[in-house]
C-alpha cells in the first residue's frame, strides 16, 4: 500500500465581496479535498445585527470582533496538521472592510487608526496563506446571491456599500505580494448547482496547489 504523501501547504484562503459564494465553495473544497473548513464566524457574531442597523455605531466593535476571530483561526491553523480552507482571509478585514468603513464616515479616524495598530501587530506573528482563491463577482450577482440567501440582517445592506467593497477587493488583488492568487470569475460560474462548474472550480485549484508544490 502507498504512503500518503503530506501536502506541503495548509492554509487556503476563499476571498469575495458580500455574497460571492465564499461559505458555498469553502464547503465545497472541504469536502471534496478533504480539508477542514474553517467559517467566518457570522451566526455568533454579537455585532452583526447592530452593525446593519447602525453602521456608524458599531463598526469598529465588529471590525476588531472579526480581526480577532481570524487571527485567532490562523493561529489554529499554524498549530494544527491538518490542510485548513478558510472562508474569508485577515487581509479582506484590514484592507478593504476597515478602509471602506473609514472612507464613506462609518469608522472615526480615531478608531480607524487603533484598528490599523492592532491588525499590524496581530500581522506580524502569523504568515501569509499558502493560496488565495479570489471570488470576482459583479455587483448584479452579488445582489442576486444576497437575496436569494435571505439573511434578515443583510437587507438594508446598500449598493453603494457594494460597489465600494468591490472597488477595494479589486485594489487590493492588484497590489497583493505575500502569495499566490487564483481568481475564479463568479459572473460565469454556478459551482453552488452545477456539477461542471464545481469541477472546473476544483481543477483550477488543483492545478495550481500542484504547480506550487509539485
Amino acid at each position: 500500500m502507498a504512503k500518503k504523501t503530506t501536502p506541503s501547504y495548509k492554509h487556503i484562503v476563499v476571498a469575495g465581496n458580500i455574497g460571492a459564494g465564499k461559505t458555498t465553495l469553502t464547503g465545497l473544497l472541504s469536502k471534496n479535498f478533504g480539508w477542514t473548513a474553517h467559517y467566518e464566524d457570522v451566526e455568533n457574531n454579537p455585532y452583526l445585527n447592530d452593525f446593519y442597523e447602525d453602521m456608524v455605531r458599531w463598526s469598529f466593535n465588529l471590525q476588531i470582533y472579526f480581526l480577532n476571530s481570524r487571527f485567532e483561526q490562523i493561529i489554529d491553523i499554524l498549530k494544527g496538521k491538518e490542510v485548513v480552507v478558510q472562508d474569508r482571509s485577515i487581509y479582506e478585514d484590514a484592507n478593504i472592510f476597515a478602509p471602506n468603513l473609514h472612507e464613506m464616515g462609518l469608522m472615526s479616524t480615531r478608531d480607524f487608526n487603533n484598528y490599523q495598530r492592532i491588525f499590524k501587530t496581530l500581522n506580524s506573528m502569523v504568515q501569509p496563506p499558502d493560496l488565495i482563491i479570489y471570488l470576482r463577482a459583479s455587483i448584479g450577482t452579488l445582489v442576486n446571491q444576497i437575496e436569494k440567501r435571505g439573511r434578515e440582517y443583510e437587507d438594508n445592506i446598500r449598493l453603494d456599500y457594494l460597489k465600494r467593497l468591490n472597488e477595494h477587493y479589486e485594489n487590493w488583488i492588484r497590489s497583493y505580494k505575500d502569495g499566490p492568487v487564483l481568481i475564479i470569475n463568479v459572473d460565469d460560474l454556478n459551482f453552488a448547482e452545477r456539477k461542471e462548474d464545481l469541477a472546473k472550480v476544483i481543477s483550477k485549484v488543483n492545478a495550481e496547489l500542484n504547480g506550487l508544490f509539485k
